[in-house]
């Protein structure tokens, strides 16, 4: 067979693109065109000083009790407000790839406690295209039990307080990020992180909304005082304040968080029209500097402002209709017992190829881009190659050994077995195990490398980057030199 000679590669990576797409946020952001709204923005860092009526720090001279003035050095100033430690602030948006945000729902009842940082109640994975003109939302239960970076298996509801009680960069929205981003094999670009009260807060400063209950619900609300709320199926309803917050955290349904999952995408639509409802936006528009000294301690987000404003105005572009909708629900899953803080758990543990035909079907213009899923477990390597090859993952090989040419004959060897090699050439290291790095959604190609070649996966990096001329790159380590061709 005549080598193919790919092309050499460059190890330099472009930029990650950022994100924003969630009807709550898309909402807030538009907000941003009333003027004393920006004069006030301080969730991320901007130029200049805020004028005085935001509330925050003030250079007016300060005097001790007998009148004389105190030197600005000395002066006692507020405590800064304590928040949750930001993700590095990504690069500015390009106007045009595909943005991606998680969206992370605290669960009161841990700070109640005194439990340490909380948990995840809800997260929602937006995505929006400004090519398509679409954008979807991906519900992940919090029970799913995942690989969360640096701590091993564990619920996924776990990564925010992981993050957080270690004081990792980025605090726990970093490493909830990662552990989608790994689940998933798609970028996080952004997130957005709202607890309880914020988002009673912002129900109550946009009005009541209308869903369609499909069962009964007793709406039960957070914390003493208020009395619970029965309501029924048979046509839309109107709910207000806490009751949407209810609405969109019981559990208590035959299908658990499966009916939740949904309840909260309704929600999210309901809101997405009573803001944009021309009769209501310009009330709203008025009352945007209040919202947002109300709501800015109860929101934190790494959006910078430029790209909250783009996304924003995007996204009052893209209709109901194209925007996909999904739920990693018992479909997609196996119910398994395990032992969590000592005491028995039950977790979902999920099926990554029926998850992947799902997030093929949200994150990208077209549904799904690899064949239908080879089963879970299966050993029929023809099976595996067959779904490799029909994926087309482009492919770099990279030879980290002291073998000379090996990056040469493996490029011949893997294209021979249908793989997709685009490029070749030097790692960047010596490696001793091959190593993997999965820059793009092609895991057919993955599991053909781990069941060929035994890879594992603790040889396997995820660094999920749109921008990257391959979705595969092979660092070639001695333990393979041997058996290549």
């Amino acid at each position: 067979m005549q080598k193919i000679q790919p092309p050499k590669f460059s190890v330099s990576l472009a930029a990650k693109v950022l994100f924003w797409a969630a009807a709550l946020g898309l909402a807030a952001a538009a907000f941003f065109y009333v003027k004393d709204f920006t004069a006030c923005w301080n969730i991320t860092g901007l130029p200049g000083i805020a004028p005085t009526h935001c509330g925050g720090e003030t250079t007016a001279e300060q005097f001790n009790p007998q009148g004389t003035p105190i030197p600005q050095e000395e002066a006692v100033l507020p405590a800064p407000p304590v928040a949750a430690p930001q993700v590095e602030m990504p690069p500015a948006w390009d106007g045009a790839s595909r943005v991606n945000m998680l969206f992370i729902g605290l669960d009161y009842r841990d700070w109640q406690a005194n439990e340490g940082p909380p948990r995840s109640d809800t997260m929602i994975l937006f995505t929006l295209d400004p090519i398509s003109k679409t954008a979807g939302m991906l519900s992940i239960p919090r029970d799913l039990w995942v690989n969360i970076p640096g701590f091993g298996y564990s619920r996924i509801n776990t990564a925010y307080p992981s993050g957080e009680g270690a004081q990792l960069p980025g605090g726990g929205a970093g490493l909830a990020m990662k552990t989608v981003e790994q689940l998933l094999g798609v970028p996080v670009h952004y997130y957005a992180q709202i607890d309880f009260q914020a988002f009673v807060d912002l129900i109550n400063m946009v009005g009541c909304i209308t869903v369609v209950p499909e069962e009964v619900l007793i709406l039960d609300p957070i914390g003493p005082g208020l009395d619970k709320v029965k309501i029924t199926p048979g046509g839309e309803r109107e709910l207000c304040g806490w009751k949407v917050l209810a609405y969109a955290r019981t559990r208590k349904t035959q299908g658990g968080d499966t009916d939740r999952s949904r309840r909260q995408q309704q929600v999210v639509f309901a809101l997405q029209r009573k803001i944009f409802d021309p009769e209501n936006f310009p009330n709203l528009i008025s009352k945007a500097p209040l919202m947002y000294r109300q709501l800015q301690n109860g929101i934190n987000t790494n959006m910078p402002f430029e790209d909250a404003m783009k996304l924003a105005m995007l996204g009052r572009e893209i209709a109901p209709e194209n925007i996909k909708t999904g739920i990693i629900d018992s479909t997609m899953v196996t119910f398994e017992n395990t032992v969590l803080a000592g005491e028995a758990a039950s977790v979902m543990k999920p099926m990554a190829d029926k998850i992947r035909v799902l997030r093929d079907e949200i994150f990208t213009a077209s549904g799904p881009l690899s064949p239908k899923a080879v089963p879970s477990g299966s050993a029929d390597l023809n099976l595996i190659a067959q779904a490799m090859r029909a994926e087309e993952a482009r492919v770099r090989i990279a030879d980290g050994t002291f073998t000379p040419g090996l990056d040469q004959r493996a490029g011949v060897f893997f294209q021979s077995q249908g793989m997709n090699v685009t490029e070749v050439g030097a790692a960047d290291a010596v490696y001793s195990a091959t190593t993997i790095i999965v820059y793009g959604p092609k895991l057919y190609t993955l599991r053909y490398m781990q069941s060929v070649f035994g890879v594992s996966h603790n040889q396997i990096r995820f660094n999920p980057d749109p921008a990257s001329t391959v979705d595969i790159e092979i660092r070639l380590g001695s333990d393979v030199a041997a058996v290549i061709p």
